[in-house]
C-alpha cells in the first residue's frame, strides 16, 4: 500500500462542482471502480448489530441502486438478516483501490418488495437458485457433505421445472442517511466530503469537507 496514493492521485475535489445529491456522485465514483475493477466493483462491506449492541461486519455484493438506496440480496434467516430485521441500522463501506476511494454509507435497511426479489433470483443461475434452497445460512452443519446432500435432494425436488424463491430468501434496500466520500490524496491531505439528510426522500442533503 506505500506509495499508493502517491501513484493514483487525482486533483483535488472542487466541492462547489460536486452534486447536491450523493447518489449522483455515488453513480459516477462507482461507474469509474466497476470499470477498473470488474470482479471487485461491486463488493461492500456491510455492518450490523445484534441485538446486544455487538458489531459485525461481512463483504457482500451490491446488486442494485436507486435513488432510495442500496440493494442486496440474502437469506432473511442467516446472522445478517435476522440482524437487519431485528435492527435496521446499517452501515456499508466501499473500497476502490484502483481509484484510491472509498464510500461509507450510513443508514437503514427495509425489505425489498418481494416482486423485486423474485425478479432479481429469477436472474440467477440454476446453480444459484439451488443453492439458495440447500444451505441453511449461518446455522451450525455437520460437514460440508450435508450441504452436498442438501443440493442433491433439492436438485430432485426441482428437476424439469423453474427454481422459485424460498420465502426466506430476498433483497434487502439500504436507505442511506450519511454518504462519506474519501479520495487520496499526496501528503496525507486527502479529499473528505460527508453528505447528511434526515429525510433523504425530499432530497435536502447537507454537504460539507471534513479535515481527513
Amino acid at each position: 500500500m506505500q506509495g499508493l496514493t502517491d501513484e493514483f492521485v487525482d486533483e483535488p475535489i472542487n466541492v462547489d462542482a460536486l452534486p447536491a445529491d450523493p447518489m449522483t456522485l455515488f453513480r459516477d465514483w462507482h461507474g469509474k471502480a466497476a470499470a477498473h475493477e470488474p470482479w471487485l466493483g461491486n463488493a461492500m462491506t456491510l455492518a450490523t448489530t445484534d441485538a446486544a449492541g455487538l458489531p459485525s461486519a461481512r463483504i457482500v455484493l451490491l446488486r442494485g441502486v436507486d435513488s432510495s438506496g442500496f440493494h442486496l440480496y440474502t437469506n432473511y434467516t442467516s446472522r445478517k438478516g435476522r440482524e437487519l430485521d431485528r435492527k435496521p441500522a446499517c452501515a456499508l463501506v466501499f473500497w476502490w483501490a484502483s481509484q484510491v476511494r472509498q464510500v461509507r454509507i450510513e443508514g437503514t435497511a427495509v425489505r425489498l418488495p418481494g416482486a423485486d426479489s423474485d425478479a432479481y433470483f429469477a436472474t440467477r443461475s440454476r446453480e444459484s437458485q439451488l443453492g439458495a434452497w440447500a444451505s441453511p445460512q449461518s446455522e451450525v452443519i455437520s460437514s460440508r457433505g450435508e450441504l452436498a446432500e442438501r443440493l442433491v435432494h433439492y436438485e430432485a425436488r426441482f428437476k424439469g421445472q423453474p427454481v422459485p424463491r424460498p420465502v426466506h430468501w430476498g433483497g434487502f434496500r439500504v436507505c442511506p442517511v450519511r454518504m462519506e466520500f474519501w479520495q487520496g490524496g499526496a501528503a496525507r491531505l486527502h479529499d473528505r466530503l460527508c453528505y447528511t439528510c434526515r429525510e433523504p426522500d425530499r432530497g435536502d442533503w447537507t454537504l460539507v469537507r471534513l479535515a481527513p
